[in-house]
């Protein structure tokens, strides 16, 4: 959900982008999964299964796992999504097809909708039912959000010092701070790269569960002249395994403020929380979606009380 002119962290399956308002440079992801997986690979062949990894290795084959699963995921999903920007909160019905996504705003700042504001409502949908063009729009757009989601995540490794800072309850938890050595190719690298935080990762699975962060220094573009994030900007996103090794991002908080081409400000405050995940059968069509979103089956089927 991106905002014109503003700073902005997206979830593309299982990471979060950070993109201003000058028009981020991010290279387009020509290594392929396959070449990349050698690389991250790489220093695990020699280490048995009784030896422990370090905190590094142990990022790599992280980063390795959530690479893959991208690339293998085809699974669609239905659930609630909650989420206050800026003060405007909404919560939505988010049905996903192989065709597009269709949702359903059921309440508007802590209230339902009003009769106006539901026709509106249905007409978008209705508009991505209808309007090829509509289609074509949301795939491109969800197409180059992951590939900026893959490019920041091929970073993890190498953008940060990390330490191992224990294991319970089968999560390991890591610190990781700025890498000097790292030079960070694109805008929102830099942004990335001026972070310091906690990783949260699942023992079993070396999945990621949780990731916060924090700008330990401001961030300027154009030497402040184009944009400037301030120090002590906050992200988190939560991840959650919604189906036997399946997992999605089932929060985020984004807390930045700053501005950019001068005079431009950016206030970003933004918490989202998605819930009650089912997956989607295959063979729903994108106007099914909408008749049960519609007639409240959808809301019946996540376990969810009907709309008033």
């Amino acid at each position: 959900m991106s905002k014109n002119g503003e700073v902005y962290v997206r979830v593309s399956n299982g990471w979060k982008i950070f993109q201003t308002a000058v028009p981020a440079a991010r290279a387009s992801w020509c290594v392929s999964i396959s070449l990349l997986s050698g690389f991250l690979l790489t220093g695990f062949c020699g280490i048995s299964a009784a030896q422990k990894l370090s905190a590094h290795q142990l990022v790599k084959q992280v980063v390795y796992n959530e690479l893959e699963a991208n690339e293998n995921d085809h699974s669609h999903w239905m659930y609630q999504d909650a989420d206050t920007v800026s003060g405007k909160s909404t919560v939505k019905l988010v049905v996903e097809t192989l065709d597009g996504t269709i949702s359903k705003t059921i309440e508007l700042n802590g209230r339902p909708l009003t009769p106006q504001e539901q026709a509106e409502d249905h007409a978008k949908m209705e508009a991505i039912v209808n309007d090829p063009s509509v289609r074509a729009k949301q795939r491109k757009k969800s197409a180059h959000d992951d590939e900026q989601g893959i490019e920041l995540t091929k970073m993890v490794a190498n953008a940060f010092l990390w330490t191992e800072a224990g294991e319970s309850n089968g999560e390991i938890t890591l610190h990781f701070n700025p890498n000097p050595a790292f030079q960070p190719p694109t805008y929102a690298s830099r942004v990335f790269a001026a972070m310091a935080g906690t990783m949260v990762v699942d023992a079993k699975q070396k999945r990621l569960k949780d990731l916060s962060g924090t700008l330990i220094r401001p961030v300027e573009f154009g030497w402040g002249l184009l944009g400037k994030l301030e120090k002590g900007g906050t992200f988190r996103v939560v991840r959650s395994e919604v189906a036997p090794g399946e997992w999605e991002i089932t929060e985020t908080h984004v807390h930045i403020s700053g501005h950019a081409f001068i005079i431009r400000s950016i206030n970003e405050q933004e918490d989202e929380i998605t819930s009650n995940y089912k997956r989607t059968p295959a063979s729903m069509t994108l106007g099914e979606a909408i008749n049960k979103l519609t007639s409240g089956e959808i809301a019946k089927e996540l376990g969810l009380k009907p709309e008033k």
